[in-house]
C-alpha cells in the first residue's frame, strides 16, 4: 500500500459535489498539508435551470411512480447532461479558484461526485450506479486533473457504494475519547460512528430532507422548508408517524444504503393513504420531520447507550433546519452541533469528503470502509482523468 507523500507546502484538493435537490454544485477548497484537513474556501454554483430539470426528470424516473419520464431520446438527454453538468463543475472551479486567489496549477486534483441518477445496491446480480458530470471535459476544461466515478468499484467489490463519507469524516473530525457520530442530513441522512481506535462505521438511516422538501414544493411552492416554519406549525400524526416507521428499512441491519428512489412522495402517498386524505398539509409536513428525527435516533441508539457523552455532529442542508435540529437536541441526550464548530460549514462537509477521496487515491490508497459498505475489502476508489 503506497504511504502518502510528504507536503512541503499546501497541498490542495477540490471536491465536487451535487445533492438529491438538485439545486446547485458545492465546491470545497481544501489543505492536506496538516494533520486535520483544513477548509480554505467553499462556492456553491446555481446551475442552469434547464439542466436542473433534466437531472430532475432523468433521476425521478427511478422511482417507479404511476407518471414516469417517456424513454424516447433518454439517452440523448443523459448525454446532454452528463456534458453540461462537467461544464458547470468546470465554471464553478474557475469562480472558486478566483475568488481563493489561488491558481488551477496549484489543485493536485478535483474530486468530482457527479450527479447520481440511478443506484440500485440492492438488485443483485444487476446491482449498479450511475453518476453524470464527464470527468474528461472537466479535466479539458479547467487543467486541473480529475479524480470521479468513485462508487462503482466498491460495488464490483459487492459493497453498496454507500455511504461513501464514514472514513473521511473521521479524517475532518477526529474523534476524542467520547468519540463522535456525524450525521449527514442531505436529502437523504447518513451516519458515520467514529470511535478511538476503530475502523469507522455507517450507514443510511433513511430521509432527511427528501419527503419533507418534496411535500414542501407540492403544496407551498418553494424548495425547502425554511428554518422547519411549516413543519412547527403543524402537529405530528402519531399514527401516520407509525407507519411510515413500519417500512422494512428502518429495522434492517447495516450495510444499508438508500435514496430519492426509495423514499419519494408515492411512496409515501402509497404507505399513508389512509391517514393523507385526512390531514392538514402542515401536520403531514411535521410528521415527516419527525420521522427523519426518529429514524436518525433509533440508527444511532445503540451506540448512544454505549457512550452516552459522545457528541453528535450535524451536516448537509438539514443542519440549517432549526425545526429539526432542536427536535434532535430535545431527542438526543447528548451534544448536538453543527460542523461549523469544527471549522467546516454543513455545506462543504460532503465536498470536503470527495476532496479527500481525491487524495487517497491519488496516493494509491483505499477510499471504501468495508465495515460500512459491505465490499469484500479495502478498495482504491475513483478513476484518474489527467489534466
Amino acid at each position: 500500500m503506497a504511504s502518502d507523500p510528504q507536503p512541503t507546502g499546501p497541498e490542495f484538493y477540490i471536491g465536487a459535489m451535487t445533492g438529491t435537490s438538485i439545486d446547485g454544485l458545492d465546491l470545497c477548497l481544501c489543505d492536506f498539508a496538516t494533520p486535520t484537513p483544513r477548509l480554505v474556501a467553499h462556492h456553491q454554483h446555481l446551475l442552469d435551470e434547464s439542466l436542473a430539470t433534466t437531472l430532475r426528470q432523468l433521476a425521478r424516473a427511478q422511482t417507479g411512480g404511476p407518471h414516469p419520464e417517456p424513454a424516447q431520446d433518454a439517452i440523448d438527454r443523459l448525454g446532454v447532461a452528463d456534458r453540461q453538468l462537467a461544464e458547470a463543475v468546470a465554471a464553478g472551479v474557475d469562480r472558486l479558484l478566483a475568488d481563493a486567489k489561488i491558481p488551477a496549477s496549484a489543485i493536485r486534483a478535483i474530486g468530482s461526485h457527479g450527479q447520481t441518477v440511478r443506484h440500485r445496491p440492492g438488485w443483485g446480480d444487476t446491482s449498479f450506479t450511475l453518476q453524470l458530470g464527464d470527468p474528461s471535459r472537466i479535466a479539458e476544461l479547467t487543467g486541473i486533473t480529475v479524480t470521479a466515478d468513485f462508487r462503482r468499484r466498491d460495488m464490483a467489490a459487492g459493497g453498496q457504494g454507500a455511504p461513501l463519507a464514514p472514513p473521511a469524516h473521521a479524517a475532518l473530525f477526529p474523534p476524542g475519547a467520547e468519540g463522535r457520530i456525524v450525521i449527514n442530513l442531505g436529502g437523504i441522512a447518513n451516519a458515520s460512528i467514529l470511535l478511538p481506535g476503530a475502523e469507522p462505521l455507517g450507514f443510511d438511516t433513511g430521509p432527511a430532507n427528501t419527503l419533507m422538501d418534496a411535500w414542501h414544493a407540492r403544496h407551498r411552492g418553494g424548495p425547502f422548508d425554511h428554518d422547519g416554519r411549516w413543519a412547527a406549525s403543524g402537529q405530528v400524526s402519531k399514527p401516520l408517524l407509525t407507519t411510515l416507521l413500519s417500512d422494512p428499512f428502518f429495522a434492517s441491519p447495516a450495510p444499508k444504503s438508500t435514496g430519492p428512489e426509495h423514499f419519494h412522495l408515492d411512496w409515501l402517498r402509497r404507505r399513508g393513504a389512509e391517514q393523507l386524505t385526512s390531514l392538514p398539509a402542515e401536520d403531514v409536513q411535521a410528521t415527516l420531520l419527525e420521522l427523519t428525527v426518529e429514524s436518525v435516533a433509533g440508527a444511532i441508539a445503540p451506540w448512544l447507550d454505549e457512550r452516552p457523552a459522545m457528541p453528535v455532529t450535524l451536516c448537509g442542508g438539514g443542519a440549517y433546519n432549526q425545526r429539526l435540529v432542536e427536535r434532535l437536541r430535545e431527542r438526543l441526550d447528548t451534544s448536538v452541533e453543527s460542523s461549523a464548530a469544527l471549522g467546516i460549514a454543513p455545506e462543504c462537509v460532503e465536498g470536503a469528503a470527495f476532496a479527500w477521496l481525491a487524495r487517497q487515491l491519488l496516493n494509491g490508497r483505499p477510499g471504501n470502509a468495508p465495515a460500512v459498505t459491505g465490499a469484500a475489502g479495502p478498495r482504491v476508489l475513483g478513476g484518474i482523468y489527467p489534466a
